[in-house]
């Protein structure tokens, strides 16, 4: 399959064949699930705690006396039914991220940039670098492109101007070849590879 190699200025410079393996691949919904799941999971902090009976300050004496005072009997202020007591079984500080295996990993990034190239939302560029860093710059390169809601992917070092000058532009997310991941594929509506994060896609998944 073959794809155009554009400039920033939406020239077009030459063709390319893609491997069908990595950017020809049927979707199947509960592969993208499965890894949205587990990307968002491993995200969340889990620091959300609330008290047990031990964590609670006040006193252990008995509230009143066990009888004679026509109330339910009470052995402590502490206890979950009192007001400020403890919580009983309330969360407690932990991970959320489970395992995924590598094969779902690799099947599902391969199945998110397939999807882009399936709708006609992939673009390559020759490289994503840019004279000065200069935010209108950037939206006149993105408007010639055609381009609002993107992910560009660079290769391993991201072009210093062009990450400054996209800075204060919204919808617009950068990120080297090693961060791509399922998740923020889908999140923007375009993905935009440099020849450089190309290359490193193919070395990715060369078996």
């Amino acid at each position: 399959m073959k794809i155009e190699v554009n400039s920033l200025d939406n020239k077009k410079i030459k063709d390319i064949d893609l491997d069908k393996q990595i950017f020809g691949l049927e979707l199947k919904e509960e592969i993208i699930y499965r890894m949205v799941r587990y990307q968002l999971a491993k995200r969340r902090s889990g620091n959300h705690k609330t008290k047990g009976i031990s964590e609670i300050s006040g006193t252990t004496k008995k509230p009143f006396k066990q009888k004679g005072t026509g109330n339910a009997r009470q052995g402590s202020k502490r206890s979950p039914q009192m007001r400020g007591g403890a919580v009983i079984f309330g969360p407690q500080v932990r991970s959320h991220a489970h395992k995924l295996p590598k094969q779902i990993k690799k099947l599902a990034l391969k199945m998110a940039i397939s999807k882009k190239v399936k709708d006609g939302k992939f673009r390559i560029i020759n490289e994503l670098k840019m004279s000065k860093p200069k935010t209108n710059l950037f939206r006149s390169k993105l408007a010639g492109l055609k381009l609002d809601s993107v992910l560009f992917i660079d290769g391993k070092d991201i072009d210093n101007n062009f990450l400054l000058a996209s800075k204060n532009v919204p919808k617009i997310d950068i990120l080297p070849v090693a961060g791509i991941n399922v998740y923020d594929i889908l999140k923007r509506d375009y993905l935009v590879l440099s020849e450089n994060a190309l290359n490193g896609i193919k070395e990715r998944f060369k078996e």
